[in-house]
């Protein structure tokens, strides 16, 4: 060390964070909220109770037509004490900040849903817990997922009425069906007048496949049991796992006393191009299990994530009686659970909402 100290301008990588002034959270600084949150605030505190954390590139792409509003924005909700923050190390660069739920957003939301704080499973220390949380990259990936699907729906051709209708948390589905199986989240996605709903496996490259392989036993009886039968996507983060996936999910699948009960499409993250405006999740980059060709070309077996049905005629189309992805998961949620919200905030500068009720 003494021969060898550490340089100047490695100290410089984390700046001393400069205090701001923060309200406290007390019941008259609650009644004052009342005339200050606007409903996008209200959708973000309770898109954050549902997704534990987001950060602040996620929130603008989702709710903010800029970044520097985005920013504005929840600087002041931060200092309101609805929302809290803080920014994981990076060894190379500077993280975003990451935004978590504060007491006074958690007293607001259990307010509007007629719940005690205690009843939303709310703690602040919990809250924060996700910055330590060794599944913070992976709940970050995940989210930034379905932001790319958020995003390409508010970007896209006003013809093509598309819509991220449902998005639930690993956490609600969880506690919903945990019993069965426990997916990294749920999904509703419309467009061009096709919907699809789906089940998300987000592959992070940590997991063993063949653990991977062994969970379509559960998607099986989970369709069984319900006599619903809800894709599964499978989403990895490079061709060659992709290959390797495939041949050990093919394998259990075939080993499924009903396959049909477990529609199965892949993809990878190198299967987007860059050179679009706004690549996502929906592009034409989905292979059902059966296919097995993996090239990308003119004449790709690859699908686009609404026209996933048309490889599976024996799946049904999502049921257009129910709202957030019921028809796939029921309705008998919790009594004290703060319903699901929807993706898509308000308000919609692509006008009403193109999922069906």
């Amino acid at each position: 060390m003494i021969t060898n100290p550490t340089r100047q301008r490695a100290l410089r990588g984390h700046k001393a964070t400069r205090p701001s002034p923060r309200a406290a959270n007390t019941t008259e600084h609650q009644a004052v909220l009342a005339w200050r949150l606007t409903p996008r605030d209200r959708w973000i505190i309770r898109m954050l109770h549902e997704h534990r954390v987001l950060t602040s590139h996620q929130i603008t792409a989702l709710a903010f037509p800029s970044f520097r509003s985005g920013r504005m924005r929840l600087r002041e909700l931060f200092q309101w004490g609805v929302v809290d923050r803080f920014q994981p190390f990076v060894s190379v660069g500077t993280a975003p900040m990451h935004y978590v739920l504060a007491p006074a957003g958690a007293a607001v939301l259990a307010a509007e849903d007629g719940l005690d704080v205690k009843d939303l499973g709310y703690r602040h220390d919990r809250a924060f817990g996700i910055a330590h949380s060794l599944r913070l990259a992976h709940t970050i990936g995940v989210a930034d997922w379905f932001t790319a699907l958020v995003d390409h729906a508010r970007h896209s051709d006003p013809a093509e009425h598309a819509a991220l209708c449902a998005w639930w948390s690993e956490t609600r589905c969880a506690r919903h069906f945990g019993d069965l199986i426990k997916p990294d989240a749920y999904g509703r996605w419309t467009s061009h007048g096709a919907e699809v709903e789906f089940f998300l496996e987000y592959d992070f490259g940590t997991e063993a496949l063949t653990k991977l392989a062994g969970k379509l036993t559960g998607y099986a009886k989970l369709a069984e049991a319900t006599g619903i039968i809800t894709p599964l996507l499978v989403w990895l983060p490079t061709a060659r796992r992709e290959a390797t996936a495939r041949r050990l999910l093919y394998r259990a699948w075939q080993g499924l006393d009903d396959p049909d009960t477990v529609p199965l499409a892949t993809t990878t993250a190198e299967m987007l191009n860059p050179e679009t405006a706004h690549p996502s999740p929906a592009d034409q980059i989905w292979l059902p299990l059966t296919t097995t060709s993996t090239t990308r070309d003119s004449g790709s077996p690859r699908r686009a994530l609404h026209r996933l049905l048309d490889a599976w005629p024996h799946v049904p189309a999502p049921s257009s009686d129910n709202e957030g992805g019921e028809s796939a998961i029921g309705t008998d949620m919790p009594l004290l659970m703060a319903p699901a919200p929807t993706p898509m905030p308000p308000p919609n500068p692509r006008g009403p909402s193109t999922c069906r009720r």
